[in-house]
């Protein structure tokens, strides 16, 4: 039971996680957005550019119609036409098709950033399983995609009907116009419809935005035992880190028994703790090369009697010592007066008091 627990998607994702994610182009983006931009950006063309590019397109029918008079119908002419209608399309279309392109780069831009993915060149071809491709269909996602289009038609049917229905009394004056006046009422109603629905797809997309995040980070969920191993990658194994700081003080403990033969002499308090310092004339005040408590007290003292080395009971000497100054370090100036009579000691014991 507990171990089904653990295997429950209920915690948030990591940073780690997440970029992992991003890396593999796994980001919460809508598909409605780059549709919005690029809608908007076709009306926005379309509304100052309109009669321009009406202008430009009558001038080319012009041109074709009067070109004609003096061609045949062949093969030739036929090839003519086409190459000349494709070219004056193409620079006719070429700013809307632009303008169209950017603004579906900048929809997706908007949500993800700038966002280079190395597999998506990758083939894969377990994209090509007709078993995958029937889950995709009949999974939440493709659920809320069938229900998307609905919508979206069901937008565009009813922004049509209501539109259309309320130009109907301007319908009957058409037949009183001419071509141009009928194409410029046709180009303000479908500049009308689209509009609206723009509008509506914006609600759309929000909506459609804020379902791909919930999704998004419903899918990044990691169990607690995925936590767990994340954390001891970053962190490193507890076993692991405990064993590399055993190691350390073993090692830091043979380095400070190693170095207790050369100490000048050791206090202690007598048994519990011992601190044996150093010091000659090169040296600009007694160091503590070694200290410890207990079984380390008495592996010192041990190699203290082995070597010689005088032992000094100075009990108040010895706590002071123990607790305020680490190996390596020399001692404090207050101590000076307590350590120069110890060492003043040793060196009567020795015979190498000097004048």
């Amino acid at each position: 039971m507990a171990e089904d627990k653990d295997q429950e998607k209920t915690e948030p994702a990591t940073e780690k996680k997440r970029r992992e994610a991003r890396k593999k182009g796994q980001i919460a983006q809508s598909r409605e957005i780059p549709s919005v931009f690029v809608l908007l950006s076709s009306l926005s063309v379309f509304y100052f550019a309109g009669a321009w590019m009406f202008y430009q397109l009558t001038e080319i029918m012009r041109a074709i119609f009067h070109q004609m008079a003096g061609w045949t119908a062949g093969i030739e002419d036929a090839h003519a036409i086409f190459w000349y209608l494709a070219q004056k399309m193409a620079l006719l279309l070429a700013p809307l098709v632009t303008v169209a392109a950017v603004a579906g780069i900048a929809g997706n831009i908007s949500q993800s950033g700038f966002l280079i993915i190395d597999d998506a060149f990758i083939p894969k071809f377990s994209k090509l399983n007709p078993f995958s491709g029937i889950k995709r269909i009949f999974s939440l996602r493709g659920l809320v995609e069938l229900v998307k289009s609905l919508f979206k038609l069901a937008i565009i049917g009813g922004i049509s009907y209501r539109t259309l229905k309320g130009e109907m009394d301007a319908i009957p004056a058409l037949v009183d116009l001419d071509v141009s006046g009928i194409l410029a009422f046709l180009g303000r109603v479908a500049l009308k419809m689209g509009f609206f629905t723009c509008l509506a797809l914006i609600v759309l997309a929000g909506l459609d935005f804020a379902f791909q995040r919930w999704k998004h980070e419903r899918d990044l969920r990691m169990t607690k035992q995925e936590v767990k191993d994340e954390h001891k990658q970053r962190e490193g194994d507890p076993a692991v880190r405990a064993r590399i700081r055993s190691a350390q003080r073993q090692m830091a403990m043979r380095r400070m028994m190693q170095a207790v033969p050369e100490a000048t002499v050791v206090i202690t308090n007598p048994t519990h703790l011992a601190v044996a310092m150093k010091f000659d004339r090169s040296m600009p005040a007694p160091m503590v090369v070694a200290k410890g408590a207990d079984h380390v007290a008495g592996r010192i003292r041990e190699i203290a009697e082995q070597k010689g080395i005088p032992i000094i009971e100075q009990k108040p000497l010895a706590r002071v010592l123990y607790k305020d100054v680490d190996v390596g370090q020399y001692i404090p100036v207050e101590l000076y007066q307590a350590v120069a009579e110890v060492l003043a000691y040793v060196y009567r014991l020795k015979g190498l008091v000097r004048a």
